[in-house]
C-alpha cells in the first residue's frame, strides 16, 4: 500500500528571485499534476509546508514562496542541484472542462497569482481553448509585483488589468482589485467563469464586488491555501466548520466558500 505521507526527493533545477521576498523554485518532476493542486514542501530537520504549484512543464514544476517562516527561511538557502522533499500532488483542481469555451475573469491578490499563473499559461498556450479571459492582478507595490515577463505575456494576449495599491507607476493602474472589478462586463460575456486568489478579506471584497457588479455566485470560484497543514484530513488544522480544505478543496465553488471565508 503507498505511504501518502512518505515524501521523495527532488532536485532543484533553478531559482528565480521574484521580489526580495519571493522566489520561484523550478523542481524536477515528471507526473501529472492538474492546475490547482498543491504539494507539500519539506527539508527534513526543519519543517514542510504546502505550496501552490505556480508553473509546470516537460520535466519540471515550479513553486513560488514567500519568505515568512522556519521552512522558508530555509528554502532561501538552498541553490540548484539542491534537494528538497515532495509530497502530492493533493487537492481538487480548476474544472477547466467547465471552463473551456466560455469567457473566464481571474482576480488574484498579490501570492495569490501564483495559484492561477499556471491555468493563465495554459490558455495564453491554448488560446482557442477560452472565448475571452480578463485578468486583475493587484499587487501592494512595485516591489511586490510577480512573474514580470508573465504578466507582460498576459497583457498581450488578454484583457489585463495589473494595478499597485497605493502607488502610481507608468503601465500600472492604482487601487485595489475591487476598484476595477466594476470595468469586468458580466453582463455582455455570455458564459463565463470567476476565479479569484488572494488573502482571505481580499477575497470576501472580491467575491462581493462581483457579485455587486453581475456576476453569477454559481460561476464563481476561489482558492484556499490557508490553514492546510497535514494535508491528508488527519490533523485537522484546516477543519471549518464541518469542511476539510486540504481533502475538498482547495478550489471552492463561491456558494460553499462563502461559508469558509474570515
Amino acid at each position: 500500500m503507498e505511504n501518502i505521507m512518505l515524501p521523495s526527493s527532488a532536485k532543484i533545477l533553478d531559482i528565480i528571485h521574484e521580489t526580495t521576498a519571493e522566489y520561484t523554485f523550478r523542481v524536477a518532476y515528471d507526473q501529472p499534476i492538474r492546475h490547482g493542486q498543491f504539494f507539500q514542501l519539506s527539508i527534513p530537520k526543519v519543517g514542510e509546508a504546502p505550496i501552490s504549484v505556480s508553473a509546470k512543464g516537460d520535466g519540471w514544476i515550479e513553486f513560488t514562496i514567500r519568505k515568512v517562516g522556519r521552512l522558508t527561511e530555509g528554502l532561501f538557502g538552498l541553490q540548484p542541484g539542491h534537494t528538497i522533499f515532495l509530497r502530492g500532488p493533493y487537492g481538487n483542481y480548476f474544472p477547466l472542462e467547465s471552463f473551456d469555451n466560455k469567457a473566464l475573469v481571474v482576480i488574484a491578490g498579490g501570492t495569490g497569482m501564483a495559484a492561477v499563473r499556471s491555468l493563465l499559461r495554459h490558455y495564453a498556450d491554448n488560446r482557442a481553448d477560452i472565448r475571452d479571459v480578463y485578468l486583475i492582478a493587484g499587487f501592494k507595490d512595485i516591489n511586490s509585483v510577480l512573474f514580470t515577463q508573465d504578466l507582460q505575456r498576459f497583457r498581450e494576449t488578454f484583457n489585463t488589468i495589473a494595478t499597485l495599491d497605493h502607488m502610481t507607476v507608468p503601465g500600472f493602474s492604482t487601487g485595489l482589485v475591487t476598484e476595477h472589478i466594476p470595468s469586468i462586463p458580466f453582463a455582455e460575456l455570455g458564459e463565463y467563469n470567476v476565479v479569484i486568489v488572494g488573502p482571505p478579506l481580499m477575497m470576501r471584497f472580491a467575491s462581493e464586488a462581483c457579485i455587486q457588479n453581475g456576476a453569477d455566485p454559481d460561476n464563481m470560484w476561489l482558492s484556499f491555501e490557508r490553514k492546510m497543514s497535514c494535508a491528508v484530513g488527519k490533523c485537522g488544522h484546516c477543519k471549518i466548520n464541518e469542511t476539510y480544505v486540504c481533502l475538498e478543496g482547495p478550489i471552492f465553488r463561491y456558494t460553499q466558500a462563502q461559508e469558509l471565508l474570515d
